[in-house]
């Protein structure tokens, strides 16, 4: 469904990724790990049009993106949950969902049940204050802001920065139903290593930007991919 080639990203003067080649199916997680500041951000921010890129090519379905603005990726089917959840403080956690009406058209403009199926605690706290939410409630809200859009492409970025462990573990549970239901692709950027072992179906680790390793689970080296972490 995504498919990332060659991707290269500057900051000025300053070449942040250099040919990063990835893809993400349907049905299936695609973890992208790695140290701080070797890219992995970059990457999302790429696709999901936060940043442009330099050089490559983006496609969903086999139709380029180009440099596509954030809006536009949000319109083709690409939500993105940036780390540290971006969440609009001063709106109320309902006010905060219904901005992903942004990206539908006005017939679809209706709050979908199963978004309180997966995150409960939301439907108690609608008329909460973004802003007065705990951070795993932040991080619940963020990934159901980014699910009311329909999207055909989950990007997470450190969905588990900071947050307890028994939200962690309903993290993973929603993004294993999300992949069993087989209608997007999730790209999973994560350093909390045995989460994303347990979740993925295939890794891609950067260092200083470029692939240094790729696999599908079940064919990579746990200590390999392990080492490219904690270097």
């Amino acid at each position: 469904m995504l498919s990332v080639d060659n991707l290269t990203l500057h900051y000025g003067q300053s070449q942040i990724l250099h040919g990063i080649s990835l893809s993400a199916e349907p049905g299936k997680v695609t973890a992208v790990t790695g140290t701080n500041g070797v890219g992995k951000t970059s990457l999302l921010k790429a696709i999901a049009g936060r940043h442009p890129y330099s050089g490559g090519t983006i496609t969903l379905d086999g139709t380029p993106l180009n440099h596509l603005n954030a809006f536009q990726a949000g319109r083709a089917g690409i939500a993105y949950v940036p780390q540290g959840r971006e969440v609009f403080p001063l709106m109320t956690v309902q006010e905060n969902l219904e901005t992903g009406f942004a990206c539908l058209p006005k017939s679809e403009h209706k709050m979908p049940e199963h978004i309180f199926d997966l995150f409960p605690i939301l439907k108690d706290f609608l008329h909460r204050r973004g802003g007065d939410l705990s951070g795993g409630q932040q991080q619940q809200l963020a990934i159901a802001r980014a699910l009311i859009t329909k999207p055909r492409v989950l990007l997470l970025d450190e969905p588990t920065e900071g947050i307890q462990p028994n939200i962690i573990q309903q993290i993973g549970r929603v993004i294993s139903q999300l992949r069993d239901e087989g209608g997007m692709a999730i790209v999973l950027v994560e350093q909390y290593f045995d989460f994303m072992w347990g979740l993925a179906d295939s890794f891609v680790a950067v260092q200083r930007g470029a692939v240094s390793l790729a696999g599908k689970a079940g064919e990579i080296d746990r200590e390999a991919l392990l080492a490219k972490v904690s270097i």
